[in-house]
């Protein structure tokens, strides 16, 4: 009878191993398919977060580059009416400087030509009184002449 006992005990454990391998089976099985369902809800969560932040991004670097495009036309338009007003300064300051050398060349003209003139008749003075001299010398020169010959 004690063999009999332990073959129904034994055959009872076998029983009920196979039993819970069974229903171990199963609760990973279940525990398997809640642990992908919760991994498909996290992806899906997380690729819409990265399409949000996608398209947030994208509109903060456009926003971006249209203040960048404007703060650079600001800064040409600046430097275009700067380099506007440096060109007018230069030009009326070369057209003072070519006023004034003119007005400075004209005076040197005018002293020059003074002087000439100075020049000149100083020149024609002198010569006339070269010549009254040289004539009055050619006089003393045929008196004596004159006198010698007589």
């Amino acid at each position: 009878m004690k063999t009999k006992f332990s073959l129904i005990i034994a055959a009872a454990l076998l029983a009920l191993t196979a039993f819970s391998y069974g229903q171990a089976g199963t609760d990973v099985k279940k525990a398997a398919d809640d642990t992908g369902k919760a991994t498909d809800t996290a992806a899906k969560k997380t690729a819409s977060a990265t399409k949000t932040a996608a398209k947030d991004t994208g509109k903060a670097t456009e926003t971006a580059a249209k203040d960048t495009g404007k703060g650079v036309e600001k800064g040409a338009k600046a430097t275009g009416k700067a380099t506007e007003k440096v060109a007018d300064k230069t030009g009326s300051a070369t057209k003072t400087a070519a006023k004034d050398t003119g007005k400075g060349v004209e005076k040197g003209a005018k002293a020059t030509g003074k002087a000439t003139e100075t020049a000149a008749k100083d020149t024609g003075k002198a010569t006339k009184t070269a010549a009254k001299d040289t004539g009055k010398g050619v006089k003393k020169v045929g008196e004596k002449t004159e006198e010698v010959v007589k």
